[in-house]
């Protein structure tokens, strides 16, 4: 049982670190980004690892709860507590320095709190790239990317956050500390502590520090806008594009038209790329080597395309200008869904092949619930799709709060039946514990409760996230 935070524990924190790490304001820390909940607790700013330990001991001690907090932008409320005992946020906002490059081994190592578009700042300086890239970059703290093993535009290419990381520091739920900060490609010394920790979402322990790998930079970049007579011919073309292009496709994104409708009706305001928007579209982007043009490699994919009859028009990109401008379509349909106000949004992911049939099934299994608008756009190269369900013009998502589970159901009982999964890329959270309970193989939730009732026997860390709180 966890205990409630008293003023003689904070009192006990205030005496353990510098008055700079007690967070007088804490509203920004127990809010999500969509509003959903209401957190509560005590919120620290340690300034090292140090510091971290000597807080989880004492939290460990005294059986508080420990919530750890990066930037705040995860969506399936991992972040914050709203039920049970009041927790300490840990924040490791402060812990936000590079603390070495190596660039002939492609390594960066730095503390958890380093804000992504640093690292990649930090990684371009020295010639190379850190190709994990997503709309929250500018925000979002390595530490929270690690724990909740983010994915984003660039996985097809380059893995998703667990594929960019060679060691972790981490801060275990007793406070002691593992130092597994490791440059090493190969190490088979025992089981993959790194990978356990990645995607934890902090219920195993704090991620204080990370080891990431480089990328050598294209020397050529590009990006193009295709439309696409349907799903299953965007498909075709991703792989006629690994064909054409290989390894180079970064990313290889499909939208509906109904993303473009959103953002005429709403915003922001973009360059529209076509006369007439088509019903289908992928945004594809490569990075080649000294040597090799950009532009001319999607030219030959769009001709190629079109004479397979895959591609009805499209817009190559003649400038990193237009390369951004296409990008930013992209990156602004999110905002737009957030201002129309969605009934349920889900981050799911199939089997490429399933695609086309999940999406025509999903349009057929909604319309059984009631009418409704569907923008289903995301990173079909990883099979990631955001699938987002919303009312029809006239009507605010509050008119359909009695569909809301429904359609959720309706959307995930499809994705197991087509063995996909319900949290592709933002993990379980608090939202998701009852989808990984009803979808979860009993197995792997068996093994998943061993191992946190093995490493958090006080089940201190993030209670509640990932598994329900058995208390």
């Amino acid at each position: 049982m966890l205990n409630p935070l008293t003023p003689a524990f904070e009192a006990r924190l205030r005496d353990l670190l510098p008055a700079s790490a007690i967070k007088a304001d804490t509203a920004p820390y127990l809010i999500e980004p969509r509003g959903r909940w209401q957190g509560q607790g005590f919120v620290v700013a340690p300034g090292s690892t140090a510091d971290v330990a000597a807080v989880v001991r004492a939290c460990a001690a005294a059986r508080v709860a420990v919530v750890p907090y990066g930037g705040g932008t995860g969506l399936v409320g991992g972040q914050l507590m709203a039920e049970g005992p009041a927790p300490v946020i840990l924040s490791l906002e402060r812990m936000n320095r590079i603390r070495e490059v190596y660039p002939t081994e492609n390594v960066l190592v730095c503390d958890a709190g380093v804000i992504l578009a640093d690292v990649q700042k930090a990684a371009e300086a020295v010639g190379r790239l850190f190709p994990l890239s997503l709309a929250s970059e500018g925000s979002a703290r390595i530490g929270g990317l690690l724990s909740t093993n983010a994915g984003g535009v660039n996985v097809l290419r380059y893995g998703n956050a667990r594929a960019q990381c060679l060691g972790l520091e981490v801060v275990r739920p007793d406070g002691t500390i593992w130092n597994g900060l490791t440059r090493l490609r190969k190490d088979n010394t025992g089981y993959d502590l790194r990978n356990l920790m990645i995607g934890a979402e902090g219920t195993l322990g704090v991620i204080t520090g990370a080891a990431l790998k480089l990328a050598p930079r294209p020397a050529g970049v590009g990006a193009a806008m295709m439309a696409v007579a349907s799903p299953r011919a965007a498909l075709e073309l991703l792989a006629l594009a690994g064909e054409q292009i290989g390894e180079a496709v970064s990313a290889f994104e499909i939208i509906h038209r109904q993303g473009f409708d959103f953002l005429a009706e709403v915003g922001p305001q973009i360059k529209q790329p076509f006369a007439e928007i088509p019903e289908w579209c992928v945004l594809i982007d490569v990075g080649l080597p000294a040597g090799l043009a950009p532009d001319a490699a999607l030219e030959a994919l769009f001709a190629a395309g079109a004479e397979c009859g895959l591609v009805t028009d499209g817009v190559i990109a003649q400038s990193h200008a237009q390369r951004q401008d296409l990008w930013t379509i992209r990156e602004s349909i999110p905002e737009a869904n957030r201002r129309i106000g969605s009934i349920s949004s889900h981050d799911i992911a199939v089997p490429l092949s399933a695609i086309p049939v999940f999406i025509d099934e999903g349009a057929k299994v909604l319309a059984r619930i009631g009418a409704f608008r569907i923008n289903c756009f995301g990173h079909l190269g990883d099979g990631n799709l955001h699938y987002n369900v919303f009312p029809m013009p006239g009507r605010t998502r509050a008119d359909h709060a009695a569909d809301r589970a429904l359609v959720k159901q309706a959307v995930h009982d499809l994705v197991h039946a087509m063995d996909g999964s319900v949290s592709a890329e933002h993990g379980i959270g608090r939202l998701k514990t009852d989808d990984l309970e009803a979808y979860g193989d009993p197995a792997k939730l068996a093994m998943l409760r061993s191992i946190k009732d093995a490493l958090d026997p006080l089940g201190i860390m993030n209670p509640g996230a990932v598994l329900r709180d058995q208390d």
